[in-house]
């Protein structure tokens, strides 16, 4: 029996591992991009292995790096290294697998890596990741196996994997390529359309030489035109010099003046080897030039009047391609300037310059030097009540605006510079309009004058009735008031996910007992007045002032899809710009005050609350009342920004966090998970922070397994490197009583508050 069970035993197992890797091809046959399908791969590779994290590393052949696209937790962040570099290069190098019992104690493992993010590696895994021919593409690794350690049967189960997945992605990769490739095509497409429609030399020439660079992936692009006056090649337009910074040389003289005299192309992958090549210009604009491509811009008549050139190719030489390319771009340079030189139709622009002034919104009126009206848009039209543009049209600007709006016409007697007079009066036919007025004057290609050009734009009664809402409410609020509908009902109940935050001044009472009346109150201004400007900063919205406290919204009624990073990173701005705020203070002999703050994401109640009489925009629910509980809770931590599991869950950039309790806050009957985000330190405040973070967390992991002596030594460990870590000194005490009164049962790790 024993023997037919051994039998049946590597049976099971290979029909696991098939049904395994038939998955892997479901799972990715489903994928629509090449960031899914390597996210779905981390997925099946980190869940079938046991694994804590997981990354795939594709290479990129042009810069000879490995690179992620996705990476499972909560470091998000695109990693690019050296594809000969860390344990992922030589396991690409090497073309073979590694699995690494202990991260720290191999020389291949770089550290930096977990220093920046605040995660510990322990253990890896790493497998090349190949195609069916054998190709290397990139390479797949997980860290820190949840049960035990990484073994040969994981590494040949990850290679397996990988190699039934590699189909996928490199058809994928492919994929990716041909869209960027197709991408490419259509804005060389529409640079053509462009240079065929735009009659300004100058910004068309701009927008073609920014496009070439991205599109010949160079560092910079210049265009030399041809001065026939003076035998000599200028800058028209050139990447890194300034809107004053023109080259200006002989003809027939470097790589510019060879193509020029010669009117072909070429092509030089060393211009330091190059006895054609002037380094004096590399010298002259701080920039070092590696390699060139040079082409001749020729008009239709075949002669040469300029040259483009493109400077150093990221990653190699410019390629045959690239000629073909730049070729094509400098057949339509010389379409752009040909137009450009011989444009002389009025008519057109006349046109175009009506149909402009048709679209406009705002009045647009100008008048010759005589103050005649000589041109009126629609907008205009309504403004001063004329029904046809014949009535208004050679008529006296002066005579129009008559006596009451005097101030404009003095104005208008002496334009030399663009003026703007906001939120002012017109009257016209005994109607007062709220107006913005510009006028610029109109200035002929020998500076003389010919006239003046007036926009006025028409504060409309939904402006003015916005400008007085956003006093008694968030200007956002406002915003999306004035833009609703009839049947939206923007103030009525409306349940929605948000994260709620609040603020509270530390030890206010002693800081009122010491200041007064008067000096609270200027306090308490200056202070919201800097904290007010971090919420609305991140898009935020203060729902309301409860003494020395705030509350504040991310994502009601605007939402966002990172409002959850948005209260975050308002918060750490919070702390830093209070910081900058106490400084002063000190420097002035003045008390410093201090802030805690709690986040929570999660559903709540929005809308108007309250009676006939008075209402006020606001959030409700349990959501809003943890977010109090947590900021309440700052003080028995020692922390300044706590958040919730929720929130923590939700954010997608990575933070400095450490979990600080799991606890059954007052009024609640589940526990939460309880996290400090430590991002506002800087060395000064919390000297070696990594390395407390560390042993914080490994005591933690110590408390909640019950072994209260461990615990005890790795928070004493944490008191060592930061006597002020009050965390620390909490779990040490808790850990104290802890061992003298045991947990009955199945020790769970929560803790129950007792205060708010």
């Amino acid at each position: 029996m024993a023997t037919e069970s051994n039998s049946k035993e590597p049976k099971k197992r290979t029909s696991r591992f098939s049904d395994m890797l038939l998955q892997v091809t479901t799972d990715l046959a489903k994928t629509k991009s090449l960031d899914e399908a390597l996210e779905t791969l981390v997925k099946i590779t980190t869940s079938t292995i046991g694994a804590e994290r997981g990354t795939i590393f594709l290479n990129d052949a042009a810069t000879g790096e490995l690179y992620s696209r996705i990476a499972q937790g909560n470091f998000r962040r695109e990693i690019r290294i050296m594809n000969t570099k860390g344990v992922a290069g030589w396991v690409f190098s090497h073309n073979e697998g590694a699995i690494i019992p202990d991260a720290y104690k191999d020389d291949r493992f770089n550290k930096a890596v977990d220093v920046r993010t605040g995660f510990r590696t322990k253990s890896i895994l790493c497998a090349p990741l190949r195609t069916v021919n054998g190709e290397k593409i990139g390479v797949s690794q997980i860290l820190n196996k949840v049960d035990g350690e990484f073994t040969q049967e994981d590494l040949e189960m990850l290679e397996a994997m990988t190699e039934q997945a590699a189909i996928a992605i490199q058809g994928n990769i492919i994929v990716e390529q041909v869209e960027a490739a197709r991408k490419q095509e259509l804005e060389f497409l529409d640079v053509v359309s462009q240079v065929s429609s735009e009659l300004e030399l100058t910004p068309l020439l701009q927008k073609i030489i920014s496009t070439i660079s991205t599109m010949l992936d160079c560092e910079r692009a210049t265009l030399f035109i041809n001065d026939e006056k003076t035998n000599e090649l200028y800058t028209e337009v050139g990447e890194g010099l300034d809107e004053k910074s023109v080259i200006r040389f002989p003809n027939h003289l470097g790589i510019a003046g060879t193509v020029f005299t010669s009117a072909k192309a070429v092509n030089i992958p060393h211009a330091y080897a190059d006895l054609r090549f002037n380094p004096s210009f590399d010298k002259q604009t701080g920039f070092f030039t590696r390699s060139i491509l040079c082409m001749p811009v020729l008009n239709k008549e075949g002669k040469t009047i300029g040259v483009s050139q493109v400077l150093n190719k990221r990653g190699g030489s410019f390629n045959q391609e690239d000629e073909k390319r730049l070729g094509a771009f400098t057949s339509q340079i010389s379409m752009g300037i040909e137009n450009a030189k011989l444009f002389d139709d009025v008519q057109n622009q006349k046109n175009y310059s009506e149909s402009i002034l048709s679209s406009m919104h705002d009045a647009v009126i100008t008048i010759d030097e005589n103050k005649l009206i000589k041109t009126c848009n629609p907008a205009g039209l309504k403004v001063f009540k004329s029904p046809l543009l014949a009535d208004i049209l050679n008529t006296s600007i002066t005579e129009l605006l008559g006596f009451a709006n005097e101030w404009l016409n003095t104005k208008l007697e002496t334009v030399s510079e663009q003026e703007e007079f906001l939120d002012t009066t017109l009257e016209i036919q005994g109607e007062k309009l709220s107006v913005n007025v510009s006028i610029t004057p109109l200035i002929g290609q020998k500076d003389e004058s010919l006239g003046v050009m007036i926009m006025i734009e028409d504060i409309s009664s939904e402006k003015r009735m916005k400008s007085t809402m956003s006093r008694y409410m968030d200007p956002e609020l406002a915003d999306q008031l004035m833009n609703a509908g009839d049947g939206d009902d923007v103030m009525g109940g409306k349940q929605s996910i948000a994260s709620v935050l609040f603020s509270d001044v530390r030890s206010f009472t002693t800081i009122t007992e010491e200041l007064g009346a008067q000096g609270t109150v200027k306090l308490l201004n200056d202070y919201f007045t800097i904290m007010v400007d971090c919420i609305t900063d991140e898009g935020g919205m203060l729902d309301k002032f409860i003494g020395d406290a705030m509350m504040c919204i991310f994502g009601t009624p605007i939402p966002h899809e990172d409002d959850p990073d948005r209260a975050v990173r308002a918060a750490i701005r919070m702390m830093t710009d209070l910081k900058v705020f106490n400084d002063k203070r000190s420097a002035e002999g003045k008390m410093p005050i201090d802030h805690g703050m709690g986040i929570n994401t999660d559903s709540i109640v929005s809308g108007n609350i309250g009676s006939p009489k008075r209402m006020d925009y606001t959030v409700i629910g349990d959501g809003v009342n943890l977010a109090a509980r947590i900021e309440s809770a700052c003080k028995q931590y020692g922390a300044h920004i706590l958040i919730s599991e929720f929130t923590y869950k939700a954010v997608k950039a990575t933070y400095r966090t450490r979990q600080v309790d799991y606890v059954i806050v007052k009024g609640k009957t589940e526990p939460v998970g309880v996290y400090e985000v430590l991002d506002f330190h800087d060395e000064n405040s919390y000297p070696n922070m990594v390395e407390a973070l560390g042993n914080f967390n490994d005591g933690y992991r110590a408390w909640n397994n019950g072994n209260w002596d461990q615990a005890i030594k790795l928070f004493n460990v944490v008191k060592k490197i930061n006597s002020n870590d009050k965390a620390a000194q909490l779990y040490i005490d808790r850990c104290n009583y802890m061992k003298k009164n045991p947990p009955k049962g199945q020790w769970d790790g929560v803790w129950v508050m007792t205060s708010k």
